[in-house]
């Protein structure tokens, strides 16, 4: 799906400061980012998902559909450690207007290749729109192997693309080598967006593109056009906050960053916890530097 190809942003879900969503700071994001995404990323992790209520979820993605400001694609996500719950989540779910899910591998468990194969294959055949995978060992416990991954997309053709946040830049090799040209695989991971590029992944689900969409949307034009020396340049942009995401837990880096920027407050739903004082300063410094 070339609407799918580009910057996905995974977008945060504001709140205010008494912890309930903040829709005004939701339609100042969408605007934000609009400025360089091709397409939202709704509820997945770094939306907080697991701590939003399933009220909460149909709340916002209904207010995302109707204040999209370029009626950009919407991938949405759903995933979990049990089928059943997920597929019912499918099912209770207004997925009109949303182009594909995003859906985690089982985490926890540690499931089998055959067992996470038969999770995927039944999360497809209750989807009615294309399913992404989503792997990401260091938070699953488990990887969803290249063979696994090409063993989906033969078996059923509602899987469209993965979400590779490995960090495995062979595993990413064989399964572009070996899936079909139009298969999505997208980086996981911010810091591997342009080295992926270079191996034929067709783009990013990003968290800096929540605060840096145009870095993002210049980085995939250079590349479009074969000048990776201007990518690696707006590649280099993000280096040094990138790490300053992750310390405390995501989303608090980014939503720290956001509220630098004015977008929306920096609230967290516990177990996070807004960022330190000494966070805070970090994050101050580098956005200042980057403006």
């Amino acid at each position: 799906m070339k609407n799918l190809y580009g910057t996905g942003v995974a977008l945060v879900t504001p709140f205010t400061e008494d912890l309930e969503v903040d829709f005004k700071s939701l339609k100042n994001l969408l605007r934000h980012t609009s400025k360089g995404a091709d397409y939202y990323v709704v509820m997945g992790t770094t939306g907080e998902s697991p701590t939003v209520s399933a009220e909460e979820k149909r709340e916002i993605l209904e207010f995302i559909k109707n204040h999209n400001p370029k009626g950009l694609p919407i991938v949405y996500g759903i995933g979990g450690n049990s089928t059943h719950h997920c597929i019912d989540e499918i099912k209770t779910t207004n997925l009109k207007r949303v182009d594909a899910l995003l859906s985690v591998s089982p985490y926890y468990s540690k499931p089998s290749q055959e067992g996470i194969y038969q999770h995927f294959r039944a999360l497809a055949k209750a989807s009615p729109v294309p399913v992404i995978l989503y792997n990401i060992p260091g938070r699953t416990a488990s990887n969803i192997t290249a063979e696994t991954t090409l063993r989906l997309i033969n078996g059923t053709k509602k899987i469209i693309g993965t979400k590779e946040a490995s960090g495995n830049i062979e595993q990413c090799m064989n399964i572009v080598k070996n899936a079909p040209e139009d298969f999505v695989l997208t980086s996981g991971d911010d810091m591997l967006a342009l080295p992926l590029f270079s191996i034929g992944s067709k783009g990013v689900i990003s968290v800096l593109a929540n605060a840096y969409p145009q870095i993002f949307k210049k980085m995939n034009d250079y590349v479009l056009a074969g000048n990776y020396g201007k990518a690696r340049l707006e590649q280099f942009k993000i280096l040094e906050i990138n790490g300053l995401m992750y310390e405390e837990g995501n989303p608090v880096g980014i939503k720290q960053v956001l509220a630098n920027m004015g977008v929306c407050q920096p609230y967290v739903r516990l177990p996070l916890a807004p960022a330190s004082e000494r966070l805070q300063q970090k994050i101050a410094s580098v956005v200042k530097k980057m403006s």
